[in-house]
């Protein structure tokens, strides 16, 4: 049932698209915009492409991002995100985060997920490059990216945790913490910068979990 009111609600969001053509993506836009794609046979044999546009920015009108999408490279439909587009044999689902995008997926209708294929020129698409040529040197970066992300996020919350203890309905029922680390602001600063850089890494990869929300 509630499953079943996701997809309604999803479904609403959806706007017919205007048919214009899909602008190529310049490198100046590697911060502002990501773009991927997914060729799908057609029963008459034929390849349609689906593309589907992110402007890393909210929307004027109803302050939230839109996700678009491109049919054979003309405009077919938008929607706020998260957006679920149904198209053939399923659903592209899209879905982002505070640090960029958490989901690009084709979910076919039995169930199996693919994902999208980013272009070559956005920045996931040069992220793939390096995974793909340099997988050494793209492990190392993704290793970074996590301990980037533990380290800030966990020593941030270990001294926040002293404070919120302090509270005084948590002091009475559960007691004070007295945190063992004290940073100074700057470092405290460096490490939340930290964090935040390796959450963007990680979605540069459509990597995502409760620890890249905690680190927002």
């Amino acid at each position: 049932m509630i499953e079943d009111w996701r997809r309604r609600r999803t479904a609403k969001r959806i706007k017919s698209g205007d048919g214009r053509a899909l602008k190529r993506l310049r490198w100046w836009q590697l911060p502002f915009r990501a773009l991927f794609y997914l060729p799908l046979p057609n029963r008459d044999g034929r390849q349609t492409v689906y593309a589907v546009d992110i402007p890393r920015r909210t929307d004027p009108e109803g302050g939230k991002a839109r996700a678009h999408l491109y049919l054979d490279g003309r405009h077919h439909a938008e929607s706020k995100l998260p957006a679920a587009f149904p198209v053939e044999g399923g659903t592209i689902h899209v879905a982002i985060s505070a640090f960029g995008l958490k989901r690009c997926h084709y979910v076919t209708t039995a169930g199996a997920e693919h994902r999208l294929i980013p272009d070559p020129k956005s920045a996931e698409g040069r992220r793939a490059r390096v995974e793909r040529e340099h997988p050494t040197l793209s492990r190392s970066i993704s290793l970074l990216s996590v301990l980037m992300l533990l380290i800030g996020v966990g020593l941030n919350l270990l001294q926040l945790a002293e404070p919120i203890s302090q509270i005084p309905p948590i002091a009475e029922n559960i007691g004070t913490f007295e945190s063992p680390v004290h940073l100074p602001v700057w470092l405290n600063f460096a490490l939340a910068v930290g964090a935040i850089l390796g959450s963007s890494e990680r979605a540069l990869r459509l990597r995502h979990s409760v620890l890249d929300q905690v680190g927002k």
